[in-house]
């Protein structure tokens, strides 16, 4: 099994290091691949850094602009290199069996938006998880609650969302994953207005 990793590329507060190597070297104890973007900066460094230290697998996607830019990690046994940030999404959308967001900025959360949507849509049934370090994901789940109280997502994809503290939960989360089913799947039409 592998999980793709989503986080950012600058290195956040030393609590967040630290959570985010333990979950590296985590689920490379348990025998589980990290997908990730590639980088060798910030929490995306920290985490390959870490699965790699424990003996893990590490499978890195990084667009040829960001290798372009000396940003891939040279340590990885395994770097894929793809044409754009598209590819990049889709390629660990492949290669992973589920999701897991860790702290970061806007990109960190266009790839968790894309890979829940996508699972939402159907086209994959994959699990999809918040590591949430220090409340880091608080804010945000308080936004999605009140966009299930208003009637913009449906409140059992935002169940579906794992929340998770450590490596432990998070494979825990995985394992008893229950898939919703897509969206509009039930045969009802999109609410109208």
């Amino acid at each position: 099994m592998r999980i793709a990793v989503f986080t950012g590329s600058r290195p956040g507060p030393e609590s967040h290091r630290q959570a985010v190597a333990a979950l590296g070297t985590g689920l490379a104890e348990a025998g589980v691949g990290v997908v990730y973007g590639g980088g060798h900066v910030g929490l995306m460094g920290t985490v390959a850094d870490a699965a790699l230290a424990a003996g893990g697998e590490v499978v890195g996607v990084i667009p040829q602009h960001l290798v372009d830019d000396e940003l891939a990690h040279p340590g990885l046994p395994r770097l894929e290199v793809v044409p754009s940030m598209h590819e990049r999404k889709a390629r660990m959308t492949e290669l992973a069996d589920a999701f897991v967001a860790l702290p970061g900025a806007a990109g960190t959360l266009e790839e968790l938006f894309e890979a829940w949507t996508w699972g939402m849509l159907g086209l994959h049934a994959k699990p999809v998880a918040l590591l949430d370090v220090d409340g880091f994901w608080q804010p945000l789940l308080a936004q999605l609650g009140r966009m299930a109280d208003d009637g913009y997502l449906e409140r059992r994809r935002l169940d579906a969302l794992g929340v998770v503290r450590d490596a432990g939960e998070l494979l825990a989360f995985v394992a008893g994953y229950e898939h919703p089913p897509r969206k509009w799947a039930d045969g009802r039409p999109p609410p109208r207005a």
